[in-house]
């Protein structure tokens, strides 16, 4: 018996859990444990003889007498979430448990304390981060819905919806593996559900999508292109539990790649067109030098002349091909890099949320912020690629809002100071010559940005009579100007491209490059009507 108290006394003052003896009769404390005093403040002297109300754990007497009266009826109490507020004003959060029971011969009541502060703020971040990822989930950018292993819709953002064009059920057995009217492949073969990309993935037919692309129908038959990325889920035997499909509307690049072909095709014709043009015009200059030898030397230039303009076509075409590669390159690229890669990481991300149903909080708040970074940036990827195609605020507004855009977002990224300054009807210019004056400065911008190294850039756009003078300043590193266009780099490309732009329109562009001083770029344009052609040579002054 002796050992017994001893074992007990042992457990009572080591318990990890407040315990409080009450005489049920007189309703005061005549025993307290440790923890219970580091718990409210009080030493156990100061606990005994106290009723539960002078302590905080009921409202008052009459509290304290209702409570007593039911714990004597029923021999329980129990409260799971009971508000504390210890000596020193620090609140805590308890689970208070009595029980009335007999010992020899004599009711004793025991008062288990458990402070479950910890437990209560964990769940409170718990659902606080719940309601952050179903914000999250409902604002992203882009598609994302998940299934069960049976392809049954468990939920999907607004982006879903608007893209498939309606509202699938959830969790219904005829909503399976996607929630679009109908699919189809590329080639327009008609796809069933459960051969699409999220049932191969299910089923186990593939391991996973990655910038696989599909055609969805809407209920009012318009179609969108898509490209789908899909991981499976598993749980803990490693089977597919389900699957995260994060998807995205590409129709306007497919639009704007189709666009570009029609284009290719057609500067390939005028190209053939010209170069039989040409053909003929040889021919006939053949003729008249064999007809009349005494002309024989104007009639030689003006053969060599065409000759050189038919090399320069065949120069042309090459060229145009050869940027439409790079652009070709450049979508592809800057889609896998930057919003394939980021679209990947944010299902990813969301994955590993749906699994750690017991992550901390801490790591929680950590994934959800990296989520938000990559949504973040996914968003910023395809606003700058929108851009690149074709900048909305030149249509909009003109060339020097369009510039001062460009600029910002140059310098920005860049840090080179960009300073722009313009005076005279500049506005007046027609759309197609303002586009040339904006895409002429675009390249020398990007020149100075890729080989120049400068820290800061002078455009001035002013009116001269009846032409328009756009002058490009920097203070970089100067170039051999004549020894680059002999050469067969990107700038030289760069140089030839905004060459044949300005010619277009009637104008002429002329660079000199200083060492120690930097490169100036000047471009004349007129402001109405084309300026008449120069030859060849004319074009283009040099100064090195």
């Amino acid at each position: 018996m002796r050992q017994s108290e001893i074992r007990y006394r042992r457990l009572f003052e080591t318990a990890r859990d407040g315990i409080l003896i009450v005489d049920p009769d007189s309703r005061k404390i005549v025993d307290a444990n440790p923890f219970i005093s580091e718990l409210l403040g009080y030493s156990k002297e100061q606990l005994l003889k106290k009723e539960l109300w002078e302590i905080g754990f009921l409202k008052d007497a009459e509290a304290s007498r209702v409570e007593f009266k039911k714990l004597e009826k029923t021999g329980f109490v129990r409260y799971e979430n009971l508000p504390l507020e210890s000596r020193n004003g620090k609140r805590r959060d308890v689970e208070f448990v009595s029980n009335l029971y007999v010992e020899d011969g004599h009711r004793i009541i025991q008062c288990n304390i458990r402070d479950i502060t910890e437990r209560t703020r964990a769940k409170a971040a718990l659902v606080a981060s719940e309601d952050r990822f179903r914000a999250l989930f409902a604002l992203e950018p882009i598609g994302v819905y998940s299934c069960d292993s049976k392809g049954r819709l468990l939920e999907f953002n607004q982006r879903a919806e608007k893209l498939w064009g309606r509202k699938p059920k959830l969790r219904s057995h005829r909503e399976l593996f996607c929630g679009s009217f109908r699919m189809y492949s590329l080639d327009g073969t008609f796809m069933a559900h459960k051969d699409c990309p999220m049932g191969q993935v299910l089923s186990g037919r593939i391991p996973a999508a990655n910038d696989l692309e599909a055609v969805i129908e809407r209920p009012d038959a318009s179609r969108i292109s898509v490209v789908v990325n899909i991981v499976p889920l598993r749980d803990s035997e490693g089977k597919i539990s389900g699957a995260i499909n994060c998807f995205y509307d590409v129709s306007k690049v497919r639009e704007a790649e189709s666009r570009l072909a029609l284009h290719s095709e057609e500067l390939e014709m005028t190209v053939v067109e010209r170069t039989a043009k040409l053909t003929a015009t040889n021919k006939r200059l053949s003729y008249a030098l064999y007809c009349n030898k005494k002309s024989s030397n104007r009639y030689l230039k003006l053969f060599s002349e065409s000759q050189r303009i038919q090399e320069k076509l065949r120069q042309l075409s090459r060229q145009v091909l050869s940027v439409q590669e790079e652009e070709r390159k450049a979508i592809s690229r800057d889609l896998h890099d930057e919003v394939v890669q980021t679209l990947n990481g944010i299902g990813i991300e969301l994955a590993a949320l749906q699994l750690g149903q017991g992550i901390d909080p801490a790591s929680i708040n950590k994934k959800l912020a990296r989520a938000r970074r990559l949504v973040a940036k996914s968003a910023t990827a395809v606003h700058r690629f929108a851009r690149n195609l074709r900048p909305s605020v030149l249509d909009d507004l003109g060339l020097i809002p369009a510039l001062n855009a460009y600029n910002k977002q140059i310098s920005k990224k860049k840090k080179i100071r960009i300073h722009l300054t313009e005076s005279g009807k500049i506005e007046a210019l027609e759309n197609a010559k303002q586009a040339v004056l904006f895409r002429v400065a675009q390249e020398a911008l990007t020149n100075v940005v890729r080989h120049a190294r400068a820290t800061e850039v002078k455009i001035s756009i002013r009116q001269v009579d009846d032409s328009i003078l756009m002058e490009i300043k920097d203070d970089g590193k100067a170039f051999d100007v004549n020894k680059t266009l002999q050469s067969r780099g990107n700038l030289r490309l760069g140089i030839v491209g905004m060459k044949e732009r300005i010619e277009m329109v009637g104008g002429n562009l002329s660079i000199e490059s200083i060492p120690g001083i930097g490169t100036t770029l000047l471009t004349k344009i007129p402001l109405r009507g084309m300026a008449p052609l120069k030859r060849p040579e004319e074009g283009l002054s040099m100064g090195a």
